[in-house]
């Protein structure tokens, strides 16, 4: 097992997290992401970084200005030559053999410190020997590794661009993990994360899990008749499972979210299903807050979307694979009840009548949840405690660096 920062309460964390972080400031510091055109999980990490590093240049492959925070405005952001290109901001992903040129043009002899926020890729970047490259790796490249036959067999590429997906994936998969070996060290968002990092790149990894806005949440007064999904509408999620559950129980489902698939999705879904499109945060927590439950039916490297239900006390219908089992505190439809403070239900396979034992199981349990205790158990996922556990990673790995012959 990789080593995981310990847990800690985020009040006792906030001297330690100030001075942890204020040690670092003196260092000279690139952020580099795959493409900032969203704002999912792997954006809010580097939101949480350049907090943390205020300073701080920040590189992306390609950018959406209109999807930038208000804390990343007016920062040094430099993109690569996709970004140049026509219609890179929606075809980014289809510029696969590409990405490893356009980041190994990135300037970075200048710092101290690279931070490279992992899954599009980005640890390609070159950097020099006085240079600490550390990987904050949201996942291998899942459509390069573990999931590669689902995406080339999957609804987003056709018959023309199938074989060239392919050929490009070969190649690209002996650079990645060639490129593995420019990064000094690597941090798992999760103990999934951590396995593949070891599967596919042979090498360990510290787990600090991702920072979620759990103090958001708050637990409501009423609780509404529907069931909510939340997430980009791809192939990997799994949302046509969902769909054919409730279609098939009758249950209402409201998924929030936009994507390729909305239009198949669309023509799946029967008369009780509701699309929301993409919602803003205060939108999407009221529909967390006031949800039934929340259906997880895709494999995710750690799932924050699960973590941000259970901020709101609700609990979690998962696929029982992925960063979901590190989590929810589920049990399975064959058991007699909710033992425990559980904060959710599995299911084992990616199929409706699976969906729909663990969605019945969990009605049958439902007056057993705490919706208190649910809220409690993911405050071990706060912003101020991955800032912290990170700043203590970065200080130790530094320390590291400069006993290697690290002359900053």
């Amino acid at each position: 097992m990789s080593p995981a920062i310990p847990q800690e309460s985020a009040v006792s964390l906030s001297r330690r997290e100030e001075q942890g972080i204020a040690s670092l400031q003196k260092l000279r510091v690139a952020i580099v992401h795959y493409w900032f055109v969203s704002r999912r999980g792997g954006e809010r990490v580097v939101e949480a970084m350049a907090k943390m590093f205020p300073g701080a240049d920040l590189f992306f492959l390609v950018m959406d200005p209109e999807k930038l925070p208000a804390s990343l405005q007016g920062r040094s952001i430099k993109t690569s030559f996709l970004q140049r290109i026509p219609g890179s901001r929606r075809w980014h992903r289809h510029m696969l053999p590409l990405y490893p040129l356009a980041l190994e043009q990135f300037d970075l002899r200048e710092y101290d410190l690279v931070l490279s926020s992992e899954s599009g890729p980005a640890k390609g970047v070159l950097t020099n020997a006085q240079t600490c490259h550390v990987c904050y790796c949201h996942s291998p490249m899942r459509y390069l590794w573990d999931f590669y036959h689902g995406y080339r067999e999957g609804h987003s590429l056709g018959m023309l661009s199938r074989p060239v997906f392919s050929l490009a994936s070969h190649y690209m998969r002996m650079w990645d993990a060639a490129s593995a070996q420019r990064v000094d060290h690597f941090v798992a968002n999760s103990g999934n994360v951590a396995a593949r990092i070891r599967k596919h790149y042979r090498r360990g990894s510290t787990v600090i899990h991702p920072p979620v806005n759990v103090r958001a949440g708050y637990v409501a007064n009423l609780v509404e008749d529907y069931y909510l999904c939340v997430g980009q509408l791809v192939d990997y999620k799994r949302v046509d499972v969902a769909i054919a559950a409730c279609n098939r129980l009758g249950r209402r489902l409201r998924i929030v979210g936009e994507g390729e698939e909305y239009r198949r999705l669309r023509r799946l879904a029967g008369r009780t299903i509701e699309f929301c499109g993409a919602l803003s945060d205060e939108d999407l927590r009221e529909q967390y807050a006031h949800c039934r439950a929340v259906l997880f039916p895709g494999e995710e490297d750690f799932g924050i979307v699960p973590v941000e239900a259970m901020s709101f006390g609700r609990p979690v219908v998962a696929y029982d694979r992925g960063g979901a089992r590190e989590t929810v505190n589920g049990f399975y439809a064959e058991s007699p009840a909710c033992v425990g403070n559980c904060s959710g239900v599995f299911f084992r396979e990616q199929a409706a009548e699976s969906l729909m034992e663990a969605m019945l199981a969990l009605e049958g349990a439902e007056n057993e949840f705490s919706p208190f205790l649910i809220k409690q158990s993911v405050e071990r996922f706060d912003e101020s405690i991955f800032r912290s556990g990170l700043a203590n990673f970065l200080e130790a790995k530094l320390h590291e660096c400069r006993s290697d012959g690290w002359k900053g």
